[in-house]
């Protein structure tokens, strides 16, 4: 059912709410039924508002992959606020599962590179994985963590959890096992960081 709004919106508050509504469709009807005219439909603004915020399609796709990414960065830098560094990691990585298992359609098109690589999503990238890649690197510098690229050393770990993620979205790991499985991830991606004595 569309959601119309009877307020009248400014030029940053109709973009924010025009995001919005467009994860809303994506979550309900994947990358191919996003359109701007449904999305004015849902928005309930006339068909060209959208087009005044996105130019086409690709660019609402662009947009929606901004925000996920600065989502995901928020999520990451809550999560390490406070611990030591294995509480830290093992709390990002609980973030991050949520966040996937929240999020499958959103995620799908962040990281299928259903988007342009534009510099806002450069950036948006750049930031979200900072808190991951400083961690891992603040680690290394206090012995805590293997040596090597902390960028690549963050990606494995994001990848075990991401398949983690889909395994659990899909339903081939049941829901009352996501937890366990979950515990049993981080506890071999901890014991792989740890140096070798």
């Amino acid at each position: 059912m569309p959601i119309v709004s009877s307020r009248s919106y400014h030029h940053g508050d109709l973009r924010a709410e025009l995001l919005r509504h467009a994860e809303a469709l994506l979550r309900r009807a994947g990358v191919d039924g996003l359109s701007l005219r449904q999305l004015a439909r849902d928005t309930g603004v006339s068909h060209a508002a959208p087009s005044r915020h996105f130019r086409d399609k690709q660019a609402l796709l662009d947009a929606l992959a901004v925000a996920g990414f600065e989502r995901l960065g928020e999520t990451f830098e809550e999560a390490a606020a406070t611990g030591t560094l294995l509480d830290r990691l093992r709390a990002m990585a609980r973030a991050y599962l949520r966040f996937a298992i929240d999020n499958p359609a959103l995620l799908a098109l962040m990281f299928a590179r259903k988007h342009r690589q534009t510099p806002a999503i450069e950036e948006a990238v750049t930031h979200a994985f900072a808190t991951p890649f400083s961690m891992i690197a603040d680690g290394q510098a206090r012995g805590e963590v293997v040596p090597g690229d902390p960028r690549r050393i963050c990606l494995s770990a994001v990848a075990a959890l991401q398949g983690l993620a889909a395994f659990v979205g899909s339903g081939f790991i049941p829901a009352e096992e996501a937890d366990s499985l979950f515990e049993e991830t981080v506890t071999h991606l901890l014991d792989g960081l740890r140096p070798r004595r």
